[in-house]
């Protein structure tokens, strides 16, 4: 793409003003994805019966054209644009992420998906990125001359959380959850929410994970699983870390790796485990490079930023992206209990590739180059 700096297009003004090098490593992260569709789907295709080998890879290959075109598209939006559009998108979100509980279908224990043709939705993916604006525009107005009092604003945030946390907890989506209160604290600890009640809050959710453990049995069987092996069905990381140890530092090579034979999620959750037997480590660090790479460039480009709405949202979104990223590869490598959340761009998913194509849009939108007010509101 080539655009002189003369080009007062839509298209020329972005080209110009948002961020190449994090859209170059976003692109990669789409190129990692192609590849291990086209490495680890068929195996998984056939050992289902589904109508073709190729049924995983063409339909992530449509997965991943609309979310480009989604993130490109939302890229172009001004900060104001995004706030309005994150708005609405959290009060969509929050009613179909409420209907999953009455019409909801039920996969693997959970009620998190809507049957829509084409597409099996989780509605609670879209909340993750819409929820880190929303919070940020409700922190940052209280600094502001806006309407909302002081502490209007933080109630208000607040309750918007409650909700998520409580339809969260009814699908249930315990990790999910884990991921919005992650995000949710961090942003109030950059808006700056004293200390002490920051501790306190960490403190709740401390308690929070241990009733979860006491209460919910998928959560204490995968903690005990995870510090005690022996107790339970360990087969998928298992063959992970297999997988791991077969490739080594170069890989097996393209299409010779075997575990994806055998592992139910070689395409979905653990991707990254046929990774690491046909590409080896190498090709594996370089993968985490790239996450390290959008995440440390998002946050050094904030650094010279001085709307706070910005940095908030900002922050939320890339601690909600590298957040996901190691969830599912510490997952794989036995680091952290296992959790069904996917690899970004890498794993198959639409309503995953969608949302999170939502997420960086919103931030390659609000980090783009920004000089006044009024190329702020008319870009």
């Amino acid at each position: 793409m080539s655009f002189s700096r003369a080009d007062s297009s839509v298209l020329g003004r972005w080209w110009w003003t948002v961020d190449r090098w994090t859209l170059a490593a976003i692109f990669i992260l789409v190129g990692f994805g192609y590849v291990m569709m086209l490495a680890a789907s068929p195996a998984v295709a056939e050992r289902i019966g589904a109508s073709s080998r190729d049924f995983f890879i063409w339909r992530q290959v449509g997965y991943l054209a609309l979310s480009i075109a989604l993130m490109i598209t939302v890229s172009l939006l001004s900060p104001r644009q995004v706030r309005r559009l994150a708005i609405l998108g959290f009060g969509v979100g929050l009613v179909l992420t409420a209907a999953t509980l009455v019409v909801g279908v039920e996969i693997k224990g959970g009620r998190r998906w809507l049957p829509i043709p084409g597409l099996s939705l989780q509605p609670s993916e879209f909340l993750k990125p819409c929820f880190a604006i929303v919070a940020a525009w409700l922190l940052a107005e209280v600094r502001g001359p806006g309407p909302l009092s002081r502490w209007a604003g933080w109630l208000i945030a607040g309750g918007c959380w409650a909700m998520i946390a409580f339809l969260l907890k009814s699908q249930p989506d315990i990790g999910m959850l884990l991921v919005v209160t992650s995000v949710f604290f961090t942003q109030l600890f950059i808006a700056g929410l004293p200390v002490l009640l920051v501790g306190a809050l960490g403190g709740l959710g401390v308690l929070g994970g241990v009733g979860a453990y006491l209460t919910l049995p998928h959560v204490r069987s995968r903690v005990e699983r995870f510090l005690d092996p022996s107790t339970g069905d360990n087969y998928q990381v298992n063959v992970a870390l297999e997988a791991f140890g077969n490739g080594g530092l170069m890989g097996t090579g393209p299409g010779e790796g075997r575990i994806k034979n055998v592992l139910p999620d070689a395409h979905a959750d653990f991707v990254f485990a046929v990774m690491g037997e046909e590409f080896g480590m190498i090709v594996c660090a370089l993968l985490i490079a790239v996450f390290m790479f959008i995440v440390v460039r998002g946050m050094l480009r904030l650094l010279a930023e001085t709307d706070l709405f910005v940095i908030l949202a900002a922050t939320g979104l890339l601690t909600q992206f590298g957040l996901q990223a190691f969830i599912n590869m510490g997952s794989t490598l036995h680091l952290i209990p296992t959790k069904g959340m996917t690899l970004p761009f890498v794993s198959y998913g639409g309503s995953s590739s969608l949302a999170i194509a939502l997420g960086l849009g919103f931030l390659l939108a609000l980090t783009r180059r920004r000089s006044g007010r009024a190329m702020e509101e008319n870009l």
